[in-house]
């Protein structure tokens, strides 16, 4: 069960920080979570089963998920982390990869995870640790000419980097948390594709005949992507700040006034790459960017044309992160 929302946050502009409230820290288990999309943690929830019975992505590898937990708890330090990543080989090998990739047009080459740390800081890295080990679950899963896990990725990798945009734009502490957000917003589509291929291929085409891609969903698999990532999300232990994202970046308006900022940012940054082309957006056909977002935001239109400018310049760089990862 959600916690009541926080205080009202008095008007804002576009130059002030704003507060990540969130709820408190996931819990260790998806149990009794209740989001707005149904009961995702109740007996039988649709969304909660297809988590628990699919191994593949249900699972991220222990160490992504004890390098969130460590930079999360303020008394970690980057030697904590160094040491932490230096476990997995194999994942230190992906990040330095993704480190050195224009992604990051760092001067010269980085060939250590403590000179990553140092030069980028102890959330920059994990954020390179969840994308290095989600690219992972984004490689195959093609569905006919209307779905490529390529493409989500793409989308995703777009998304993150738009959101960043925002963030910094907008003068917010939380520039690496809204650049992780992007990456995660449409985790529930893989949950969908590992749980029942086949239904997923059936609203996939029912979407491409021009429908909304949610309802469709809702129809042919009983929830929809937003309700399937927040459950993810919450399994994953995840921040509640990235829960509320996977659950609501297609009406981040119902998300209590004290949590709906990132959701917030990622819709408008959703929204926005899905213009760029390459990328996935067949779950954006219900229309524009949400009047109430930019306004929540503080974005007048000069400034909306200037993300999309910048947004356009960072698809690029959204590409080289694509391959690196």
């Amino acid at each position: 069960m959600k916690p009541a929302p926080g205080p009202m946050p008095e008007g804002r502009d576009w130059a002030r920080p704003i507060r990540f409230e969130g709820i408190p820290g996931a819990s260790s288990s998806t149990e009794g979570v209740t989001m707005d999309h149904g009961q995702v943690g109740q007996e039988g929830g649709i969304a909660l089963d297809a988590v628990r019975n699919i191994s593949h992505i249900a699972t991220l590898p222990e160490v992504t998920v004890k390098i969130i937990e460590l930079v999360e708890d303020p008394g970690s330090s980057a030697r904590d982390l160094h040491a932490m990543i230096s476990t997995d080989p194999a994942l230190t090998a992906r990040m330095l990869k993704v480190v050195n990739s224009a992604f990051y047009g760092l001067p010269r080459q980085i060939a250590s995870i403590n000179r990553a740390v140092s030069l980028l800081g102890l959330n920059a890295v994990k954020n390179i640790a969840v994308a290095a080990s989600l690219a992972k679950l984004f490689r195959g899963g093609d569905i006919g000419p209307d779905f490529n896990a390529h493409e989500l990725w793409l989308h995703s990798c777009v998304t993150a980097s738009t959101a960043r945009i925002i963030a910094q734009g907008n003068r917010r502490n939380a520039v690496d948390e809204a650049f992780l957000a992007g990456l995660v917003h449409d985790v529930g589509i893989l949950v969908e594709l590992q749980h029942d291929r086949a239904r997923f291929a059936e609203a996939i085409a029912l979407a491409a005949a021009g429908r909304d891609l949610r309802e469709c969903e809702r129809e042919v698999l009983g929830e929809d992507h937003e309700a399937f990532g927040s459950a993810l999300c919450e399994h994953w232990k995840f921040p509640s700040s990235l829960v509320w994202v996977a659950g609501h970046h297609h009406d981040p308006a119902s998300v209590p006034q004290a949590n709906c900022d990132l959701p917030m940012i990622v819709h408008v940054a959703d929204r926005i790459a899905a213009e760029i082309a390459g990328g996935f957006s067949l779950d954006l056909q219900d229309g524009g960017i949400s009047p109430e977002a930019l306004d929540h935001l503080g974005i007048d239109q000069v400034t909306l044309d200037g993300i999309r400018a910048e947004a356009s310049i960072a698809a690029r760089d959204g590409g080289e992160l694509l391959a690196a990862a």
